[in-house]
């Protein structure tokens, strides 16, 4: 039998970290009310994708306790070498999908965009999306009601 090593493990991570990732997000069905059912291991895509931001901040992680990194599944601090837990943080503008009320996020990694978008531009409409890339985490959320007066920040520590 063999097993995937933790340098092993590490390399994955770094070989995500070089490909663009992005946070999308959707409305889902608004038929799960406040509750929403459990996350499909099978799923590919989100079911009403609003949009999708390009990630501001990725870093290797490590557990720590004490670390300033604050996830609902743990704690960690910033690894300047390689791991293979990967720390991706998104933050909406207060536009961003600010007419819909939010219920499934994913983060992609591989995305392509259309081309002739403009330079430096961090939000993109599914019709500014050629290729989704691969979905790496999918997370259904009880309802986020966008508002213009709000940025939504959202942190993932992505373990492979």
């Amino acid at each position: 039998m063999s097993v995937l090593t933790r340098s092993g493990r590490a390399a994955i991570a770094e070989s995500i970290a070089l490909q663009p990732i992005h946070l999308a997000w959707g409305t889902g069905d608004p038929a799960w009310g406040d509750t929403p059912p459990a996350e499909d291991v099978a799923t590919t895509a989100l079911l009403n994708e609003v949009g999708r931001r390009t990630a501001f901040d990725i870093a290797y992680a490590e557990p720590d306790e004490a670390g300033e990194i604050v996830t609902p599944t743990g704690r960690y601090s910033r690894s300047v070498t390689p791991t293979s837990n990967l720390y991706c943080a998104f933050r909406h503008d207060f536009g961003d999908g600010a007419e819909h009320v939010i219920r499934e996020l994913a983060v992609f990694v591989g995305t392509v965009m259309v081309e002739g978008l403009p330079e430096g531009q961090r939000y993109f409409l599914p019709e500014q999306v050629t290729t989704p890339g691969t979905l790496l985490v999918v997370e259904n959320s009880a309802p986020i009601h966008r508002s213009t007066a709000t940025r939504e920040t959202f942190e993932f520590v992505i373990t492979f």
